[in-house]
């Protein structure tokens, strides 16, 4: 075109152009609009119109002036007319227009109620990510083929509203199981271990407990077993500070004291502090501070007679100092079982702030506050609506949810000496930090004939990762939209080593993303007290995944559900081995083929036997000391 101004540029005052070039354009977007055409080709052909009709316009001022005038007044009548006969179109346009307005502000009034649930509110992907420690560039995968096909099995579930059976308890003899570890003692340990067991205690035992929660609860029910078979009292049980957890917590800051005395009165005496005349002795001096090194690990009855009994009689009190699993499973008398047991399910009990906070955590993930199960009022209490749900409600409509213990933490990593597909930059890292935290393990090494990391990921001794836990749960038939609870959130590897997890189940938050800044400051710096939380998470959850079976963690909360579930609170736990076995063949397995052996595996690790021998009771109480079938 000209420049503007010249002869050759269509000025405004041209009106006839404007209405021929309207009337084109129009009915070009129009028949666009109808094929579904996309605008900016629209306006290409617009344009040649336009150059069409520039040419031709001008080509008839040259020859007839006079016709401007007379365009002027046919033009301003056809724009009457068009406007005249589209004006009810107009106004159904307009009127539609603010209709859906209207109905869009509807709308996101809904959206923006809901979204001021703290729940919907803290579900985003981008917050749950910073909950992740150890911040990589870019997602680490082992399987990407693999991980390929469960995105799209995933999408096809969600096409066709498929919906995963393991919300549910795969062997319905689950059900038959039910709790009674505190019910009456039916004999007298007299007869059983033939310490005698009189009205009158024969000395004090203290416990200072080590380790984090998990391990403190089982010292706790360890030390209630040991002073029942010696006939003593105890003192309520003090937990050593760790450089570890670096928590400073006691017993009275995580469970409720009273509660404990009480329920444990009919079978043994409970103080919260040792006489006065006992309290300035010193226990090394006199002999009374017994250590690991003097109690085998999983002791028998017999080394507490044998070595605990005699100074307990000298001296009135003994002291168990960095006390723990320093009692056995079996050969055990029933009574002293069941009264583990008690413990364990009946006398440990939160305190409120830790109930308050755990109420908080699971009705905002479910998005309601009422009470679903046994499991809820047992560790909630009060602090839940006492309004039960039955039935199939306890595992149907959008509240349900997965808690998830990833065991992926540097220490676990670095410690297994396993390969997670991080190349030489990875394997440096952790060497590292093998160095500088387990130079015992690294004495042990430089003596002993090295193990490949394939071969320790063929016998199973590699922490799962969190990419393997998303294909575990993919192969199970949970959907994308599956709201997932992590338990702990401080993965080795961070946003890189999550990315698999949250790109396959974006909606997985903690107990950061759930509570808010203010509601979790009562619980900064006290380790012990956040992992409570995450066993309440864990514990009242539809369904808890477990990576690792052999953390205290997931021991304690798998047997927790297993007392009070009634059937319908399932365990998934995969084999390592086994998953192993099947993920070597990842390169060629079909999807249908992985989804059928994972699903066989998990169905296995489902069993619902009793207790074996040896077996611990806190993770399996189905046995006739805990509860009743």
């Amino acid at each position: 075109m000209g420049k503007q101004g010249s002869l050759r540029s269509p000025r405004p005052e041209y009106t006839n152009f404007g209405v021929s070039f309207g009337a084109k354009d129009s009915q070009s977007r129009s028949l666009e609009t109808q094929q579904g055409g996309d605008a900016f080709v629209g306006r290409r052909v617009s344009s040649v119109d336009y150059k069409w009709d520039k040419d031709a316009l001008l080509h008839g001022l040259r020859n007839v002036p006079t016709k401007l005038s007379a365009c002027k007044g046919v033009c301003g009548v056809k724009r009457h007319i068009w406007f005249r006969n589209h004006l009810q179109s107009m106004v159904l346009t307009v009127g539609l227009m603010v209709f859906l307005f209207l109905l869009d502000s509807l709308v996101v009034s809904v959206l923006d109620h809901a979204n001021s649930l703290p729940l919907r509110k803290s579900i985003k992907p981008k917050e749950v990510r910073t909950s992740f420690v150890n911040e990589g560039n870019k997602p680490v995968q082992m399987y990407d083929r693999l991980m390929n096909l469960a995105s799209s099995a995933l999408a096809e579930k969600e096409f066709r509203q498929d919906s995963s059976n393991f919300w549910e308890e795969q062997n319905h003899q689950a059900s038959l199981w039910r709790p009674c570890a505190n019910r009456k003692s039916r004999t007298n340990l007299v007869e059983v271990v033939g310490a005698g067991k009189t009205k009158k205690s024969i000395g004090f035992i203290l416990v200072s407990a080590n380790g984090g929660l998990n391990q403190q609860r089982v010292a706790v029910c360890n030390a209630v077993a040991v002073a029942s078979l010696l006939n003593a009292t105890l003192v309520i049980p003090k937990f050593l500070y760790s450089n570890v957890w670096k928590d400073p917590s006691q017993f009275g800051d995580i469970y409720q004291e009273e509660h404990f005395m009480n329920s444990l009165k009919d079978d043994i005496n409970i103080v919260k502090e040792l006489p006065s005349h006992l309290k300035s002795l010193d226990f090394k001096a006199i002999g009374s501070q017994i250590t690991d090194a003097d109690i085998p690990k999983e002791a028998t009855p017999a080394d507490y007679l044998k070595t605990v009994l005699p100074l307990l009689l000298k001296n009135g009190v003994v002291h168990f100092l960095g006390y723990g699993n320093r009692l056995g499973f079996d050969p055990l008398p029933f009574e002293l079982q069941r009264l583990r047991c008690k413990c364990n399910f009946h006398s440990l009990k939160f305190v409120p702030k830790i109930k308050h906070a755990g109420s908080l955590l699971i009705k905002r993930i479910r998005n309601n506050d009422a009470a679903r199960s046994m499991l809820d009022k047992q560790l909630l209490g009060n602090f839940i609506s006492n309004i039960p749900l039955e039935g199939k409600d306890l595992v149907s409509g959008p509240s349900k949810y997965i808690a998830l213990h990833l065991r992926f933490e540097v220490d676990m990593v670095a410690y297994s000496q396993c390969e997670f597909g991080g190349g030489e930059d990875e394997r440096k890292e952790l060497q590292a930090y093998r160095e500088s935290h387990f130079p015992l393990l690294i004495d042990r090494l430089k003596n002993s004939t090295p193990v490949s990391p394939t071969e320790l990921r063929k016998l199973g001794r590699c922490p799962l990762t969190p990419e393997e836990a998303a294909l575990v749960l993919a192969a199970l038939g949970f959907k994308h939209g599956t709201f997932i609870y992590l338990a702990g959130s401080r993965i080795y590897g961070g946003r890189s080593r999550m990315s698999p997890l949250t790109s396959l189940y974006p909606n997985l938050v903690t107990k950061e993303d759930l509570l808010s800044p203010s509601e979790l400051a009562p619980f900064r710096n006290f380790s012990s007290q956040l992992a409570a939380l995450d066993f309440i998470a864990c514990a009242t959850a539809n369904v808890f995944a477990i990576t690792d079976s052999g953390s205290q963690l997931s021991s304690l909360v798998s047997g927790f559900r297993t007392y009070y579930g009634g059937g319908r609170a399932p365990n998934l736990r995969p084999s390592k081995k086994w998953l192993a076995a099947i993920l070597s063949k990842n390169s060629t397995m079909s999807w249908d083929t992985f989804e059928k052996r994972t699903r066989t595996m998990i169905e296995k690790g489902q069993n619902v036997d009793m207790r074996g021998y040896g077996k611990s009771i806190y993770r399996q109480p189905r046995c006739p000391e805990c509860m009743c079938k």
